[in-house]
């Protein structure tokens, strides 16, 4: 599974490196620090994502603007996207939703509960990007 995050914390991303790591799921993983330089490696990649896990908190650009930006453009329609945060709050989780996330998953500092969270998380990625995801299937907790 071909997958791009976007942390601007590094030890976030490497905390989630390693928990994926130990997961029963075959990845080969792009890491960026802010979403222009994902968005950049979107519009230059042959080769696009299945999933992209993006922060909400990002300088330069956040996750809520890359979400909006990769959601306007056709050619990105079939990306899962997982939006993340170590806050949760329901008006955000559901404008996430609204602007065409597929998935939020809340922050875990314990790497158990982290790639629980993954596992279960990415056990949801679907071939196609047309499923209908409930709220309670939208948000990813333990």
């Amino acid at each position: 599974m071909n997958i791009y995050i976007a942390d601007d914390d590094f030890d976030d991303r490497d905390f989630f490196m390693e928990a994926l790591k130990n997961i029963d799921i075959n990845t080969e993983v792009s890491q960026f620090d802010n979403g222009v330089d994902l968005m950049d490696k979107l519009f230059s990649d042959v080769n696009l994502p299945q999933v992209i896990f993006l922060d909400l908190y990002m300088p330069i650009m956040d996750g809520f603007e890359c979400l909006i930006d990769i959601r306007n453009f056709k050619k990105f329609k079939d990306i899962y996207i997982i939006a993340y945060s170590s806050i949760y709050r329901d008006r955000e989780v559901n404008q996430l939703k609204e602007d065409g996330a597929n998935q939020f998953l809340k922050k875990s500092s314990s790497l158990k509960e982290l790639k629980k969270l993954l596992s279960k998380s990415l056990r949801k990625v679907p071939f196609k990007n047309d499923e209908v995801v409930l709220k309670d299937e939208f948000v990813v907790l333990i």
